[in-house]
């Protein structure tokens, strides 16, 4: 199966943002549901799954697993976008509106991982 480039070009946004999560712990941390423990831990673990998953995305046998790995992964973040909606802290000083619009987007972006599966 061929790989298309809508393909690779998820799967290099998902290494990148994985990659930061190295690069820039704090910020991701700060983004983490108080309610959740070792947020520490779970940052590098979800940096590690985004890239991880981008990387299985450009292997054409591997592929689907991939996707179904960012799927999972979007669903479980989410509650960090909700968070980053109802915590002031948390939301970097970005307008409310953009904070509402980024929960609709996990949609989008879980749609086109299913492209994928």
């Amino acid at each position: 199966m061929e790989l298309s480039w809508h393909l690779y070009l998820m799967a290099g946004i998902y290494i990148l943002a994985g990659l930061n999560h190295f690069r820039n712990p704090r910020m991701y941390v700060k983004i983490i549901p108080d309610y959740l423990p070792a947020p520490k831990l779970l940052n590098v673990l979800s940096g590690f799954a985004e890239i991880l998953f981008g990387i299985l995305l450009c292997i054409p046998s591997l592929s689907c697993s991939g996707a179904w790995g960012i799927i999972a992964l979007l669903i479980a973040v989410f509650p960090a976008n909700l968070y980053m909606l109802t915590h002031k802290k948390a939301g970097f000083g970005l307008p409310k509106w953009l904070l509402i619009a980024r929960l609709p987007l996990q949609l989008l972006l879980i749609f086109w991982a299913y492209l994928y599966t």
